[in-house]
């Protein structure tokens, strides 16, 4: 896994640093000449119309498609070098959270998130144990972990799929319509939740479309217009 070696390389503070990138998916140019930082710690939001690139964007910042020039950094990982096979250990710097959850219905949300404390090395059970119980008091689920996904709400769900998102301690969340499935006051507890991880010191980066949540919880917003991108005052929306 490449990273910094060149001091003047690593911007203060910045876990995201995107310099001059073209980001094709699928043959199609999504971005052009894309140029973006974020810092530790900072919350924002990812805006546009659909098929603006809200998703491509994310899924260029955990490696899922490949920026073809420029530069793009990521948690002290240089994305234009890094080899396939480091791909999955590089994610572990990541929390990924999606609109659908994406957890096994046959398996309680303790199963669940033992499967990918497994899956990532975790070996000593009361090592795996101890994080798990940790997660779930973070996102207010400590009582759910016998419970499997089809028992719980839709807001809770997504609290579990956040937890997951934590438990390799991450410094990036990336959030694609995290609130897409869930009806507004849940949507609102999930924002606020993300909120609170942010300010623990997780970046957290959040695709939507769901403007009123923004303008309830304001924030940095960005919108993918044009192949790319630019800072906007969501009360002028």
């Amino acid at each position: 896994m490449e990273k910094y070696t060149n001091f003047q390389e690593k911007i203060n503070n910045n876990v995201i640093e995107i310099q001059n990138a073209n980001v094709y998916q699928n043959e199609h140019k999504v971005f052009e000449n894309l140029n973006l930082k974020i810092s530790k710690g900072e919350f924002l939001y990812l805006i546009g119309d659909t098929g603006s690139g809200k998703s491509s964007l994310l899924k260029a910042l955990y490696a899922e498609i490949r920026v073809s020039s420029g530069k793009i950094i990521i948690a002290d990982t240089n994305l234009n070098k890094i080899k396939h096979k480091a791909i999955a250990k590089f994610r572990r710097n990541l929390g990924i959270v999606f609109q659908d959850f994406q957890l096994l219905n046959d398996r309680t949300i303790y199963e669940n998130l033992k499967f990918v404390l497994k899956a990532t090395g975790w070996k000593k059970k009361e090592k795996i144990n101890e994080r798990i119980s940790d997660v779930l008091t973070s996102v207010y689920l400590e009582n759910v972990k016998d419970k499997t996904p089809h028992q719980l709400s839709g807001g809770e769900q997504q609290r579990a799929a956040i937890a997951r998102a934590l438990l390799n301690r991450p410094q990036i969340i990336l959030a694609d319509e995290p609130t897409g499935n869930l009806d507004p006051e849940k949507s609102d507890k999930i924002i606020k939740l993300l909120k609170e991880i942010s300010a623990r010191g997780t970046t957290v980066f959040i695709a939507t479309h769901d403007y009123l949540i923004i303008k309830k919880h304001k924030a940095r917003t960005i919108k993918c217009v044009n192949k790319g991108i630019i800072e906007v005052d969501i009360n002028t929306i």
